[in-house]
């Protein structure tokens, strides 16, 4: 993607994204003999749903600015995330039952910019402590002393004003029990149901099932042994023969133990380079998801808009091998771990979605100018469709390509990945004038196993039409006219999709509200709605649209994939 604008851009700012933590509170202390035979009670949590396993229940949040998510918690299942907005600071607070002239442990892990912790109505002085952020979880603790007459305090946590949003877990509010108790302790959970097998490769099995409630992590077996444990309801199983047949199982876990495991489901591998992941269908809407922080909305792969069919992860980095790819995972997105990521990726090819790694960007470049070069690219490339489970890839280099050496690479790509490749490109309106250029020579190069073209029909300024009339930016006639270049410049029309920015911030120039787009759909496909060039022939299989990004989508309210994702999807 080529936005030159600061919010359009490939803008790396390494900004602490919530995740979070949690504490357990645990020992139990015996204060000893109290008069003639008469034992203390031992020390207690005194704080209710201190973990959020029951969701936001026996906690208050103002101006509804908490949630429990799954992920990512610092133990158990859920933690709660609050998220400042306004005036407001995300407080949430729950009212403990306290022993008059007692003295308790408040603590709890956060993580987040500016976490507080507190008690208040102590009845002598109470107390708060604080962190400002930083790279990983952050256990905040304090204590505080009940007044003569103290029967209850509140304690709460909060985040600051403008700041993003902060998580919290295993809250422990820890001294002698006020009458209210603590949680009961665990039980051992309940089998696992509902395990299915998603997509396969010749070497993965990616499996999916109901969450068990209690549950804090999940054992995954392979014809019996165990193989995986994972925090979440998904897993994918690597390692596997081709062509083979396994029978899987998974059991819940927590502190009290493990449970029996789940029925058995059964998933034979794909030939050796073969998938069984859903084609891309004949409409298709693509949407590039931005592994970093910009400003806009930043999202999980979990949170890509469910209209988006194609999501390009953006971006793929070079190493200092020439051709060679790698790929890392910006911290600022906001997974615990690689592996959630991969579960993601794995959720959505479950959905009849495809997740491909997009390779350049506006200040990402690889180079392939040579045999070796091209070799270390399809090598690493696939190396990295296994590891994650990637679909594909998609070509935005956006300084000068070689498409001898380039059409080496995706050659050799397409042999080790089978003919199930997602292959797209983001070429800029520039490298799409004429059937000389280097990027229209690869596209042609390759048309056997290309997917899509998404040109990006913005920050270029005026441009020739396949009539040879200069049409401005940002007009149906810019979009069509353009677009009929690659239609008859030898692409067939189900590999021709037009790409435009989800919003004003999303580029610095090129934006067109979402009827434009569904107009210049029209226009090609059904031969309505044109402006002043009406192409000589209608594209009834023309693929669909992209957009920068998914994350400006969602900044704009989902604007841009709310109308134009249905009317993608309506096209003849």
């Amino acid at each position: 993607m080529d936005p030159v604008t600061p919010g359009g851009g490939r803008r790396r700012r390494s900004i602490l994204r919530l995740g979070i933590a949690a504490l357990a509170a645990s020992a139990l202390t015996v204060t000893g003999l109290a008069g003639a035979g008469t034992a203390q009670a031992a020390d207690v949590n005194v704080a209710k749903n201190a973990g959020f396993e029951s969701g936001l229940a026996d906690w208050t949040c103002s101006a509804g600015s908490g949630t429990a998510v799954g992920s990512p918690v610092h133990g158990g299942a859920s933690a709660l995330k609050a998220t400042p907005a306004g005036q407001d600071n995300a407080k949430c607070s729950q009212t403990v039952a306290v022993k008059p002239n007692s003295t308790y442990t408040l603590s709890a892990w956060v993580q987040g910019s500016y976490v507080y912790l507190g008690a208040s109505g102590t009845g002598t002085t109470d107390v708060s402590t604080w962190t400002p952020g930083g790279s990983g979880w952050t256990q905040l603790s304090t204590s505080f002393t009940t007044g003569a007459s103290t029967t209850s305090v509140t304690v709460y946590t909060h985040g600051w004003y403008g700041q993003s949003a902060y998580h919290a877990d295993d809250i422990s509010v820890f001294g002698p029990d006020g009458g209210g108790g603590t949680d009961p302790d665990p039980t051992v959970p309940t089998a696992p149901a509902g395990l299915a097998a998603g997509p396969v490769t010749s070497s993965s099995v990616s499996l999916s099932w109901s969450p068990v409630t209690g549950a804090t992590g999940y054992n995954v077996y392979r014809d019996g042994s165990k193989v995986l444990a994972v925090s979440g309801t998904s897993a994918t199983v690597t390692g596997l023969a081709a062509s083979s047949s396994y029978g899987f199982q998974v059991t819940a876990t927590n502190s009290a133990g493990e449970s029996p495991k789940s029925a058995t489901v059964t998933a034979t591998t794909a030939k050796d380079g073969g998938t069984t992941d859903p084609n891309v269908p004949r409409h298709a809407l693509t949407g590039y998801w931005q592994n970093f922080d910009n400003a806009a909305t930043v999202q999980k792969l979990r949170d890509v808009q469910s209209q988006y069919d194609i999501i390009a992860v953006s971006f793929a980095d070079s190493t200092a091998t020439a051709g060679e790819i790698t790929f890392n995972l910006d911290p600022a997105v906001g997974y615990a771990s690689t592996a959630d990521f991969k579960a993601d990726i794995a959720a959505k090819k479950a959905a009849g979605k495809s997740v491909i790694l997009s390779v350049g960007g506006e200040r990402g470049n690889v180079t392939i100018n040579s045999d070796a070069s091209a070799t270390a690219f399809a090598d690493s490339a696939y190396a990295l469709m296994r590891e994650y489970g990637f679909n594909g890839i998609d070509i935005d280099l956006e300084h000068g390509i070689n498409s001898t050496y380039l059409t080496k690479a995706l050659r050799q790509l397409s042999q080790k990945a089978g003919s199930s490749l997602v292959l797209t490109m983001a070429p800029q309106t520039i490298d799409m004038q004429s059937t000389s250029t280097e990027y229209f020579r690869t596209a042609l190069n390759v048309k056997d196993i290309l997917t899509v073209v998404n040109m990006q029909y913005y920050n270029s300024g005026s441009m020739l039409g396949c009539d040879g009339k200069v049409y401005s930016q940002g007009s149906v006639d810019f979009l069509t006219a353009l677009a009929c270049i690659q239609l008859e410049g030898g692409l067939d029309p189900s590999q021709v999709g037009l790409g435009v920015p989800a919003s004003t911030r999303g580029a610095g120039s090129g934006y067109v509200d979402p009827s434009v787009v569904k107009n210049a759909l029209d226009c090609l496909s059904r031969g309505t709605d044109c402006g002043s060039f009406r192409p000589a022939r209608t594209y009834p299989s023309l693929r669909g649209a992209m957009t920068w990004s998914t994350n400006w989508d969602a900044t704009a309210g989902n604007a841009w994939s709310n109308a134009v994702g249905p009317h993608v999807h309506g096209l003849p």
